[in-house]
Order: C-alpha cells, then sequence, then structure tokens
C-alpha cells in the first residue's frame, strides 16, 4: 500500500527562512508554503458502538512536469438538491416511536487503526454498523475508488472562508460547508456564494447542542429552524448533517433519517478548530494528507488560518495521488 509522507525542508539564506511542502509522491514535487505558529496534535478517538436497528489546466509545456489535471467544470455546476421535510405536527407518532429508542452516547473516533485499504478500522466497523441508517463514517464501495470527500464546519466566521472558496474555484474541487443558523443570518453572502459556486451547504444545527442530550422534539427544532431558513431565504433544501461535536446516538440517527438526511461524519480530522493554537504549515499539511484512503472524508474548520493557508497544497498532493474530489451528492 502506498503512503503519502509530507516533508519540509527549511533553507536559512542571509536571514531569510523558506518553507518547502511537498508530497514525497512518485513524480512529486514540493510546493511552497508559509510557515506559522506550531499546533498541537489532537487525542484519538475510541470505539465502542451499540447496536442498532436501521430502519426501513492549462496544459504544460514541453519538456515539463505535468500537472494534475484537475476535475470537470461539471464538479462546481450549480447544484439544487431536494428535501422537504415533515412539519413538527405531522411527526406525532414519530416523535413516540424515537423516544423509545436508546439515548446513550456513542464513543468513537477514527483512531490510528487502519485495514489494508488505508481505511481507520475503526470507521468501517461504524459503518458496516451504522450504514443503514444513512449515516457516513467513510464511503466504501467500488463506486468510491480513489474519490475523496472535502467538508468544512462552520460555527462561525473568522476571516478565511472567502479565501477557502477562492481556492476551491481556482482548483475547481467541490465541498460539503456545514453551517449553523447564526452563520447563516451573519453570512448571507458567504451562504450565498458557497450554494452559487456548485458546494454543498449542510445542516448543523440552529443552536449547536450535543444531540444526545436533547429530546427527539428539540432535536427536531434544531434541524428544521435552520432547514426552513436556508430553504426561505436562499431556495435550498439541506440534505447532508453534521453532529455537533461528532456526538450521535441510535434516537438520532433515527431522527435524521426520518427527515431525509443522511449523517455525515468523517474518517480524517485532526486539532484545527483553536484559532488560537494553530498547526504550522509543513506539520499540517503533512498531517492532513497522510493517511490518503478510498472513500475519505476529511473534516476541516474553516476558522483556522493554517488549513486556508494550505488548502491549494492539499488539493495538489491528492490529487497526484490520483484521487478525485467529489460533490457529496444525494
Amino acid at each position: 500500500m502506498k503512503k503519502i509522507i509530507c516533508a519540509a525542508a527549511v533553507l536559512t539564506v542571509l536571514a531569510a527562512v523558506l518553507v518547502f511542502v511537498g508530497c514525497r509522491k512518485n513524480g512529486g514535487e514540493p510546493s511552497v508554503s508559509e510557515s506559522a505558529a506550531d499546533g498541537t496534535l489532537s487525542g484519538e478517538g475510541s470505539l465502542s458502538p451499540v447496536e442498532i436497528i436501521p430502519s426501513g489546466q492549462e496544459e504544460s509545456s514541453a519538456g515539463e512536469e505535468s500537472e494534475p489535471e484537475p476535475e470537470s467544470n461539471a464538479a462546481l455546476a450549480p447544484y439544487t438538491p431536494s428535501n422537504e421535510i415533515a412539519g413538527k405536527d405531522e411527526l406525532s407518532e414519530e416523535f413516540a416511536y424515537l423516544a423509545g429508542l436508546d439515548t446513550a452516547q456513542v464513543p468513537w473516533g477514527p483512531g490510528k487503526n487502519f485495514d489494508s485499504d488505508g481505511r481507520p478500522t475503526a470507521c468501517t466497523l461504524l459503518q458496516k454498523k451504522y450504514g443503514g441508517c444513512s449515516a457516513d463514517f467513510v464511503r466504501v464501495g467500488d463506486e468510491f475508488d480513489k474519490k475523496v470527500y472535502l467538508t468544512f464546519d462552520e460555527g462561525y466566521e473568522n476571516g478565511y472562508t472567502a479565501a477557502i472558496l477562492d481556492v476551491l474555484k481556482e482548483k475547481n474541487v467541490p465541498a460539503v460547508f456545514f453551517i449553523t443558523l447564526p452563520y447563516a443570518k451573519s453570512e448571507p453572502e458567504l451562504v450565498k456564494r458557497m450554494i452559487d459556486e456548485g458546494h454543498v451547504v449542510g445542516n448543523h444545527t440552529s443552536k449547536h447542542p450535543n444531540m444526545t442530550t436533547v429530546s427527539p422534539e428539540e432535536g427536531y427544532d434544531n434541524v428544521a429552524e435552520l432547514h426552513n431558513y436556508i430553504k426561505e431565504n436562499f431556495g435550498y433544501e439541506m440534505y447532508l448533517f453534521r453532529f455537533p461535536e461528532g456526538a450521535f446516538s441510535e434516537q438520532n440517527l433515527a431522527l435524521l433519517q426520518k427527515l431525509g438526511y443522511r449523517s455525515v461524519f468523517w474518517s480524517f480530522a485532526y486539532k484545527d478548530w483553536d484559532p488560537e493554537n494553530q498547526y504550522e504549515p509543513a506539520a499540517a499539511l503533512e498531517k492532513v494528507t497522510g493517511s490518503l484512503h478510498s472513500g475519505e472524508i476529511f473534516l476541516l474548520h474553516a476558522v483556522s488560518k493554517t488549513n486556508a493557508e494550505i488548502l491549494g497544497d492539499v488539493i495538489d498532493c491528492v490529487r497526484g495521488e490520483g484521487y478525485t474530489f467529489e460533490r457529496y451528492e444525494q
């Protein structure tokens, strides 16, 4: 199994320091990235799932090395999904059923163990157990061979989303942006740009609670309030959901499935959410591209200065290994 390692070489010339960041791959050339404050490695999650029952470019000149070809322009074509969720009054019987399901939070995390295809074994086990409940921890199957999915969580705006969108547009890469209701209300131009430029806007709840701590009715309110606001103000019906903190229960998965949502977790994440404790770009690039696998779901936080800086290099490294970035469609 081919592995990717990203490395940095620091050259000091007349008191100027240049940090070269590249992907150690066959025929790969290092790219350039600015250095930033060092970050701290995050801990890894554990796996102890519970049982549930699923319900029903420009061409290069001669003699120059060719750059990886970007995906077709269709990757960022406008996309208008459909997901009409039921009103709260229509779901009284459903709420009664959901109240009887297990509310225990399922401990999980991608962990440090990988299968022969490079996928976190915790994620493949979770996918086998909960995939029938419209949940994705990693995308499994031949149809996902050498395909990866880029997702960003947007709890609040920290000034980097526009730059991230610029890079995605330049590289012709689709992404999912999971937003909250306060974000949608405070950043309408950015939300509109996400939609207009062919990205997927996902539901990250209206109030960002740990969903295992609220009733089915409260959970519905957190999903429906944001869903309806986006539909009324942007003409867009959300269909992907990400649990705040990644915290979920059997009851939660069943609720989201009944609302026509697919719950999207992740098979890669790192400690990028603290603006005051950011990885140095070289280390971040190595971390993000260090365990590529088919069906990978990247979780990045758009509040990260480092993520905005290294995104172009991440895309080039991933493509250089023969992977394509896909839009997360219904």
